[in-house]
């Protein structure tokens, strides 16, 4: 399928729409308040409040984003859960980084297999 093709199939999903408002602490991160909206704006009552936890470690290859949903109908349960819901995330992405170290480390080379990229002069 073809970007063109694809481009055109693009539709915003009116009943699922978020306001999105950003408060931070200018240090250890930001909560996300993902707000329900109707199509007119106005506050879509009947679906909650979302929010998300979003902070950097630093990597060696420079500085990582971490993002994460946090529990909680109030910012300040938010704000409660974020040292833990981050951690959580954190744990999670080391695990998925050592998955991937083990799958590359058992990974089979078969002679003739490899993909040999040619320099085109």
């Amino acid at each position: 399928m073809s970007n063109q093709s694809t481009l055109k199939d693009i539709k915003i999903n009116t009943g699922n729409l978020y306001r999105e408002e950003s408060i931070t602490d200018l240090q250890a991160g930001t909560i996300k308040q993902m707000i329900p909206v109707s199509v007119d704006g106005s506050r879509d009552l009947a679906r909650t409040i979302i929010f998300i936890g979003v902070t950097q470690i630093m990597s060696a290859g420079g500085p990582l984003p971490i993002q994460c949903e946090l529990p909680g109908s109030t910012l300040a349960e938010a704000i409660a859960a974020f040292p833990a819901e981050i951690n959580k995330a954190v744990d999670q992405l080391i695990e998925e980084a050592r998955r991937l170290q083990r799958e590359a480390a058992t990974r089979i080379v078969v002679p003739g297999q490899q993909k040999i990229g040619k320099i085109i002069t």
